[in-house]
C-alpha cells in the first residue's frame, strides 16, 4: 500500500470515498446506471459507512467491489421486476382490459386530495416546491436540479426530504378523515 493511500484508509471508509467519488460514479455509469449513478454512489455511501467492519487491506479494491455488488443486486432487482410485470400482464391478459371510469365522486375526492398535496408543497416555498417537481415528475437528475438552481446537492436532498414529509403528513391526514 502506498503511503498516500495508507494515509486515507487511516481517516477512514469516508476519506477514500471522497477522495475517489468521481472514479467511482465513472464505475457506475459505465457498469449500467446511467443517470441514477449519483444516487447509487450515496447508496453505496450508506451501505459502507453504516456497516461496521474491520481494517481493510485495500479499501479502494473494497469499494470497487461494493459498487459492482450494489450494481448486481439492482440488475437482478430489475429482472425480478420484469418478471413479475409480466406475469401480471399475462395473468391480467384474460380480464377486461378496459378499466371503468372512475365516477364524479372519485374524481372529486381525487382532486381535493391533488389540491391539499399541491398546497403542502407550496407552503415549503419556491425552490423545495421545484425541486420535489423536477426530480419527481420531470425525472431530472438531482446534481442536474442543484445546477439549475444554483444550490448544493445536499440542498436539493434536504428539499426533497422535506416535500416528502409534508406530502406523507397530508396523505395521514387523509387516511385519518
Amino acid at each position: 500500500m502506498t503511503s498516500e493511500a495508507g494515509k486515507i484508509a487511516g481517516q477512514g471508509m469516508d476519506a477514500v470515498l471522497l477522495a475517489h467519488r468521481a472514479q467511482l460514479i465513472r464505475f457506475l455509469e459505465s457498469h449500467g446506471a446511467g443517470d441514477a449513478a449519483e444516487d447509487l454512489f450515496q447508496e453505496l455511501w450508506m451501505r459502507v459507512t453504516q456497516r461496521p467492519s474491520g481494517p481493510v487491506g485495500n479499501p479502494l479494491a473494497y469499494l470497487y467491489r461494493a459498487a459492482n455488488n450494489l450494481m448486481v443486486d439492482r440488475y437482478r432487482a430489475e429482472r425480478q421486476s420484469r418478471v413479475r410485470d409480466q406475469a401480471w400482464t399475462e395473468a391480467r391478459g384474460a380480464v377486461e382490459d378496459v378499466t371503468p371510469d372512475p365516477s364524479a365522486e372519485e374524481r372529486l375526492i381525487v382532486r381535493e386530495q391533488l389540491a391539499r398535496m399541491d398546497a403542502a408543497l407550496s407552503a415549503l416555498g419556491e425552490r423545495a416546491s421545484r425541486c420535489f417537481r423536477r426530480f419527481r415528475l420531470d425525472g431530472v437528475p438531482q446534481r442536474e436540479i442543484a445546477v439549475e438552481l444554483g444550490v448544493s446537492l445536499s440542498t436539493v436532498e434536504s428539499d426533497l426530504r422535506r416535500a416528502y414529509a409534508a406530502l406523507l403528513a397530508v396523505r395521514r391526514q387523509s387516511d385519518d378523515a
